[in-house]
């Protein structure tokens, strides 16, 4: 089991930048493939980025590449999402989660923490 708690959420203006934290308990945050994703008002839960267990690879998705990074801590069983350059539509509830060794999807997740990017 891993419950995961985002945090560093807020209110910014177009241009700025955020720094999300995402706090994992349990000893086997290692083994896990972390991923960030994000909920506009009235849309669906799309993909940010992600990063594999030992923090060798990472993924993104067009819409952030070059302005977001993905990075982990596994000492610190954390996972962070640094956001520049930050755009009005990057507005939405984001959320982390944790996908477990072998699987194919993301087992758990938390519980969201707001970004809006003011014009």
């Amino acid at each position: 089991q891993v419950q995961l708690v985002e945090s560093g959420g807020g209110l910014v203006q177009a241009g700025g930048s955020l720094k999300l934290s995402c706090a994992a308990s349990g000893r086997t945050f290692s083994s896990y493939a972390m991923g960030w994703f994000r909920q506009a008002p009235g849309k669906e839960r799309e993909f940010v980025a992600a990063i594999n267990w030992s923090g060798s690879s990472t993924y993104y998705a067009d819409s952030v590449k070059g302005r977001f990074t993905i990075s982990r801590d596994n000492a610190e069983n954390t996972v962070y999402l640094q956001m520049n350059s930050l755009k009005p539509e990057d507005t939405a509830v984001y959320y982390c989660a944790a996908q477990g060794p072998g699987s194919y999807e993301y087992d758990y997740w938390g519980q969201g923490t707001q970004v809006t990017v003011s014009s």
